[in-house]
């Protein structure tokens, strides 16, 4: 399957990718993940989902398709100009909430809320703070990261990270784990107990 045959594209995505291409901004979400994210919190009527690194919005577009008008969304990234750029492109959507902030700082404050999906896209709820992040998962929710195939842009030493994030998720009692070789590379976990 190729990228052009995906349907249902959010109106928006096409704009979205012309201007992280005007900008420069070198670490978008294919399709794909986009597709993958759509379809799971359409699984969660009246949902609260979580984005943690918003990006050019790319994938936020794919979560907000797939949502029912009851379900809500927090977007969080620590870079003004990406928020700013989000918040022209989705100035009408009352089911977003944009926040930018850094993300280990804003995890730490809102222990209290609780998600149905967690999209980790960002370092903070990935590589710092994932026992943190993984508390405000719901049981039954779903826990979802990318990029865990090696990437043209990852730094020098990354893998090593990606091995540890691995290891860890695959140990843990109260999560059962499905790893796609599949985009760039998916793992979904899901909350059990």
């Amino acid at each position: 399957m190729d990228q052009a045959n995906i349907l249902d594209v959010p109106t928006v995505y096409p704009a979205l990718l012309t201007k992280s291409k005007e900008i420069g901004f070198t670490m978008p979400s294919d399709q794909y993940i986009g597709t993958l994210l759509k379809t799971l919190v359409a699984s969660k009527p009246s949902g609260n989902f979580l984005e943690l690194g918003t990006g050019m919005g790319l994938s936020l577009a794919w979560m907000l398709k797939g949502m029912d008008s009851d379900s809500r969304v927090v977007s969080i990234d620590n870079n003004k100009e990406l928020i700013d750029i989000a918040a022209d492109f989705f100035s009408k959507e009352e089911r977003l909430q944009l926040i930018c902030a850094d993300g280990e700082e804003w995890i730490m404050q809102n222990q209290e809320q609780r998600f149905d999906l967690i999209f980790a896209d960002a370092w903070p709820g990935k590589y710092s703070q994932l026992e943190m992040t993984l508390e405000m998962l719901k049981v039954g929710g779903f826990y979802v990261i990318d990029d865990m195939m090696e990437q043209p842009n990852w730094p020098k030493g990354h893998s090593e990270h990606v091995a540890t994030l691995v290891d860890d998720l695959e140990k843990r009692q109260n999560f059962t784990i499905t790893k796609m070789d599949w985009s760039t590379g998916v793992i979904v976990a899901v909350k059990i107990k």
